[in-house]
């Protein structure tokens, strides 16, 4: 019998002893660092030398998956006209509406506006932006259209905490649209 109770002591303490050894690694991903829930993006197209504005809009009321988006615009351009691009993002989920365009403002280190066209032709789109780091944003820029023509424009915002190069391969999506594009 004090055999039991020696070994029930020895395993008592050599638990005790293994969960105290355990310690927080500090590896986990702050609430802050997640995705950001985006229902609405908008795109303002203002044509340099006429100024003439024009918006194509995003929206999926909620969020990625679920219903369909209940608007997706096709953006449409001037065959070989300069463009200045400013985009907008939007929560309306919550009320009141959440601008998440000044969170990326505010984060800008953490974000990277990316716009491919298909083909390439279509569209040439230079950044405007840098954050602190001097890697492009993408919430000011300007894009030159091509010959005319058909195809997409992919829109994505890369949500890069800790790990922004100037590249879109590290991070993950908050937003990653394919518009269609016409250019005539």
């Amino acid at each position: 019998m004090n055999m039991s109770r020696k070994l029930t002591w020895m395993l008592l303490i050599g638990v005790t002893t293994l969960f105290s050894q355990c310690k927080d690694s500090g590896d986990e991903v702050e609430v802050d660092d997640e995705n950001e829930l985006i229902t609405s993006v908008t795109l303002t197209f203002t044509e340099v030398g006429t100024g003439t504005i024009t918006k194509f809009a995003y929206k999926d009321p909620d969020g990625d998956g679920g219903n369909a988006p209940t608007k997706f615009d096709t953006i449409s351009l001037k065959a070989n006209a300069s463009y200045t691009v400013t985009p907008e993002f939007l929560d309306e989920s919550k009320t009141p509406v959440e601008n998440i365009t000044e969170e990326i403002k505010e984060k800008d280190f953490e974000h990277l506006l990316i716009y491919t066209p298909n083909p390439t032709s279509l569209l040439t789109y230079t950044y405007g932006d840098k954050d602190s780091n001097n890697f492009p944003v993408g919430l000011t820029g300007t894009a030159k259209a091509g010959a005319a023509g058909n195809g997409k424009l992919k829109v994505q915002l890369r949500h890069q905490p800790n790990s922004k190069n100037g590249t879109a391969t590290p991070g993950s999506d908050d937003v990653n649209l394919d518009f269609n594009l016409v250019v005539k």
